[in-house]
């Protein structure tokens, strides 16, 4: 049976101070999305995870113990961080200090930030200048979205220079607000931000904001030096932060919060099926979540076997046909459920606001799973887990991230 292998921080908690709102409160853990980045590097398996500390920290997954003194920015750090998939030593993050940053891992026993970004260097900002959303690294390019409402794109000219060590020589190359004035009309406010993940299918890249508005935009013409076009125009009614999901057929797949309370959201629903090759109809299905105030889906589906695991704000953990929108089962949870399921070798694993890490057995997806084991680490498990190699690697808002695993 798995059991709790490790604790990063052996002794204490990922605390610091961070202000919403005029407000100042005492933050503690990994929370939404949290998500660490896992990977190898010659023998070792590192992982790298931003927390409610500050930091951006470096790990020996063998030990939990830091790899590389952590990176220390001016604010909590609340976004799932990516790590360069071209094998540069280079890690992308934001935080809620205003800055997207690109953190270099190969200097002696430090991260050293080559370059950052400011959430306020676009004018207008819409919300504010956090950033949320795990940076999309495609072809040398970043491409996201950051709560000033805008979408974001970087040409990296990455290299490695005659010592040996990684550069950036980062170039905007295009930057446009993710709204327009359609959307503003409708909604009457300006909580327009980006906080899910940019996805990408083909050449056309997939993303929405807190305003309900689900967008693709054309990759092609960046390649040849020239300016995307939106291509996608959709309007789901309500805030979405889950990162799309996108199936081998390329059906999106969008879950939606319910805190408007449009007619709109109540007669579209909080998960919509949409075939984007019919932009003036494009729903084939859709399913309401909406029973309570605030509620909804904030978590990113897991797409498996023909199925969507979805857990929702209420509470319910479900199993939805893909096809036809169909709820398989339901499991109830102690919610809310703002971490995304994750699903590895039939096994899917779900993290609760009562603190429980739980796996189910899924080899039939549509018949209800029986609970093969659960874990409890303590707090809300808002974060994402990330799974490498047998071990399960997960943030909680107790205070810490937790490798799971069997001796």
């Amino acid at each position: 049976m798995p059991e709790v292998l490790w604790r990063f921080p052996k002794e204490g908690n990922l605390c610091s101070l961070s202000t919403t709102g005029g407000r100042t409160t005492n933050w503690c853990g990994i929370g939404w999305t949290g998500q660490p980045a896992v990977w190898q590097t010659g023998g070792d398996t590192w992982l790298a995870v931003g927390a409610y500390d500050r930091g951006i920290h470096l790990l020996d997954t063998s030990t939990g113990s830091p790899a590389k003194k952590p990176f220390v920015t001016g604010d909590i750090v609340k976004g799932s961080l990516t790590v360069d998939p071209d094998g540069f030593p280079l890690i992308y993050s934001g935080s809620r200090d205003g800055h997207l940053r690109i953190l270099a891992f190969d200097r002696a026993d430090h991260l050293t930030e080559l370059w950052s970004l400011a959430g306020d260097q676009v004018d207008p900002v819409m919300w504010n200048d956090d950033w949320d959303a795990a940076p999309l690294i495609l072809h040398d390019h970043l491409i996201t979205g950051g709560e000033n409402s805008w979408l974001h794109i970087v040409r990296l000219n990455r290299s490695i220079d005659g010592s040996g060590l990684v550069t950036v020589d980062p170039q905007i190359i295009f930057q446009t607000p993710g709204w327009d004035d359609d959307l503003l009309a409708v909604l009457g406010d300006n909580n327009v931000s980006i906080e899910n993940s940019v996805a990408v299918s083909g050449n056309t890249a997939w993303f929405a904001n807190s305003g309900g508005l689900v967008q693709g935009w054309d990759l092609e013409p960046i390649w040849s030096g020239n300016a995307p076009s939106r291509t996608f125009r959709w309007w789901m009614g309500d805030d979405v932060d889950a990162t799309i999901v996108i199936d081998d057929e390329g059906f999106l797949y969008v879950a939606a919060e319910y805190e408007r309370a449009t007619s709109r959201s109540r007669d579209v629903g909080q998960l919509v099926k949409l075939d984007p090759r019919k932009p003036d109809a494009p729903v084939v299905w859709s399913l309401d979540e909406h029973e309570t105030l605030p509620s909804g889906i904030w978590s990113t589906p897991a797409l498996h076997k023909g199925v969507l695991f979805v857990t929702t704000n209420s509470g319910r953990l479900m199993s939805i046909d893909r096809f036809s929108g169909e709820i398989m089962w339901t499991i109830f949870l102690e919610g809310p459920l703002w971490s995304s399921p994750a699903v590895v070798d039939d096994i899917l694993i779900v993290g609760d606001c009562g603190g429980y890490l739980r796996a189910y057995s899924v080899q039939q997806p549509k018949v209800k799973p029986i609970e093969i084991w659960r874990i409890e680490i303590g707090g809300c498990i808002e974060a994402t887990p990330a799974v490498w190699d047998g071990r399960i690697y997960v943030g909680s808002r107790e205070g810490g991230l937790f490798a799971i695993g069997e001796r």
